[in-house]
């Protein structure tokens, strides 16, 4: 199944998702994701950049299929260079199982790419969602995470404010003492 995967996980270039959305509706149990899962360390980057977004969807659905990996992705967060990766990391992070010293560690990596003007654009949306998604679950983040919106909107990007924007929005309908203040 393995080779198979990389097959199907390769080919074409890194502006084509190529069969990533196969390979995830493809992917049933647990074993199956660990397969996918061994791709992040591929050689190609192509193939990595792949499993990544096949890895993003299955997890949208089931996100347990990530904690037998939990440590790796911590690791992965702390080390990888490859934008396309990171796109995807920035939401994985998020979705992760974590105690309280692991939730300071993702949110210190999250924030340092947020806040890195030479991260893409995407990286940085994508950790903007994770942040908020981290700040909800722990209420001691709330604070830091409000002050990396307010450094990141600064620089006045369309895409990144978008997603502020949004996510305010979301925060304000769900709650009645919302995250952040209205605007």
């Amino acid at each position: 199944m393995n080779e198979n995967l990389k097959e199907k996980l390769g080919g074409g270039d890194l502006r084509s998702i190529g069969n990533a959305n196969l390979v995830a509706g493809e992917i049933k149990n647990q074993n199956e994701f660990d397969a996918l899962y061994q791709h992040l360390h591929d050689n190609e980057r192509l193939v990595v950049m792949r499993a990544a977004d096949a890895i993003e969807k299955i997890t949208l659905v089931h996100s347990e299929y990530l904690n037998p990996h939990k440590s790796d992705i911590i690791k992965l967060g702390s080390s990888a260079t490859d934008i396309e990766l990171k796109w995807h990391l920035a939401l994985l992070l998020s979705r992760l199982s974590l105690s309280v010293q692991e939730q300071k560690m993702v949110f210190k990596i999250l924030r340092k790419w947020a806040i890195n003007p030479k991260e893409s654009k995407i990286v940085r949306v994508n950790t903007i969602q994770s942040l908020y998604e981290l700040a909800k679950q722990n209420d001691s983040f709330k604070t830091d995470f409000l002050s990396i919106i307010d450094t990141v909107q600064e620089e006045n990007i369309a895409s990144i404010n978008a997603r502020i924007r949004k996510l305010r929005g979301q925060c304000n309908k769900q709650h009645s003492t919302p995250l952040f203040p209205k605007v």
